[in-house]
């Protein structure tokens, strides 16, 4: 469908193929969302969010409009940083605009989520372009070009694409319908695809749930932007679990939405605890339990980077959720010396031991039992070196980037015991 996304003034949300709701782009650059009557009615509705869930269990439609931006929940759909930049650019409008970033990619979204412009809709009275805007409209942009979609929102260059029999990688034309992300190389951090793809391997033998995952050649890939041939290594293929094998979407949200946080507040205001609290009160004991094992393994490889957009709740049956494979496994310690955890573990950050008294404050803050909580430190630990002697993807890393990843989880483990 070709249409210009600034002069669209109302999004069609639609889950599972029904339209829930509507963001409405309000005059002084506001945004206003709200649900359809029939979606409030249904006593069997599929969920959209926890997020939009009330203290005594009903659905929040009390919405406030935002200035500039999209609601949170929405813009945490969006890629951020290079991404979000290369995409706009692409779509020829301002990456800081999220209604019409929304507009241009609400067909490639994580989970069962699709925006689009709403049909029948009248063109907006007033045109409300910025400093971005113009330039692009003056020709600095790369106008009449289709944007490349993305599949889960995050910083690294990530796109969504079609797995061949042959074992190749396509990226889609319209970039839409992928069942894989692949992740590009970083040009700052060195074999960033082989040390995530090691360390998916290695939770895999831990007892970790995570997604199917290779490693391919750039160049076998096709569909890729220019840009991303000049880019030398390997990229990680991860399959994508809000898609099931006839490429049916499960609908999905990570920790930011669930908790109404913007993207750029992923480091602050909740911890690890208010993430268990959730998991306790809406999965479970086995999601909390299988929560506090991935959360004792980041800190065994060093992985700082573990904010809330890097947890995530499914909905296989549309209303339950449950917690997601585990993914955005990194050793982050080899590339940044002292690093410290993306939130508050038992009010502490450090990634250079486990205590007991951590692990209480930990439940307690979350309101969970904390008897179960260091037996699953300790195995957790004990797995963790043993699959790492083992690890023949370790063999992949860089010697010091290895040795590196090994000392850390020598040194963690031995806090834990």
């Amino acid at each position: 469908m070709k249409f210009d996304p600034k002069k669209l003034n109302a999004l069609s949300v639609q889950l599972h193929g029904r339209q829930i709701g509507i963001i409405t782009r309000l005059a002084g650059d506001r945004q206003l969302f709200g649900f359809e009557q029939d979606y409030i009615d249904d006593r069997q509705r599929p969920t959209l969010s926890l997020s939009f869930k009330g203290s005594t269990g009903g659905l929040v439609t009390n919405i406030r409009p935002v200035g500039r931006r999209v609601p949170a929940f929405f813009s945490n759909l969006l890629p951020e940083g290079h991404l979000r930049e290369y995409l706009a650019e692409r779509a020829n409008v301002s990456p800081e605009r999220e209604f019409f970033l929304l507009a241009v990619l609400g067909a490639d979204l994580p989970g069962a989520l699709v925006v689009a412009p709403l049909e029948g809709q009248a063109q907006p009275p007033e045109a409300h372009h910025d400093q971005n805007e113009e330039q692009h409209e003056d020709g600095h942009g790369h106008g009449g070009e289709e944007p490349l979609r993305f599949s889960l929102a995050g910083v690294q260059l990530k796109f969504s694409a079609v797995m061949e029999a042959s074992g190749g990688l396509t990226i889609p034309v319209d970039g839409t319908g992928g069942s894989w992300i692949v992740k590009l190389p970083s040009a700052i951090y060195r074999a960033l695809p082989e040390n995530e793809f090691a360390m998916l391997e290695l939770a895999r033998r831990v007892g970790i749930c995570v997604p199917d995952n290779k490693l391919v050649d750039i160049p076998s890939i096709k569909g890729l932007p220019e840009q991303a041939h000049t880019v030398e290594g390997k990229a990680l293929a991860v399959k994508r679990f809000d898609r099931i094998p006839n490429g049916a979407p499960v609908h999905m949200e990570d920790f930011a939405q669930v908790f109404g946080q913007y993207p750029n507040h992923k480091y602050k205001f909740h911890s690890y605890a208010n993430i268990a609290a959730v998991l306790w009160a809406e999965s479970g004991e086995e999601s909390t339990y299988e929560f506090v094992r991935r959360l004792v393994f980041s800190v065994l490889i060093g992985n700082g980077d573990m904010h809330l957009k890097n947890w995530s709740l499914l909905y296989p049956d549309r209303r339950k959720p449950v917690l997601s494979p585990g993914y955005d496994f990194v050793a982050t310690l080899p590339y940044i010396p002292n690093d410290t955890l993306g939130l508050s573990f038992g009010d502490s950050r450090s990634l250079s031991e486990i205590t007991p008294d951590q692990m209480r404050r930990f439940a307690d803050t979350a309101r969970i039992p904390a008897s179960p909580l260091w037996q699953i430190a300790v195995e957790t630990a004990e797995r963790t070196t043993a699959a790492w002697k083992t690890l023949e993807q370790a063999d992949m890393l860089p010697k010091d980037l290895r040795a590196s990843i090994e000392k850390q989880i020598m040194a963690v483990a031995a806090t834990v015991k």
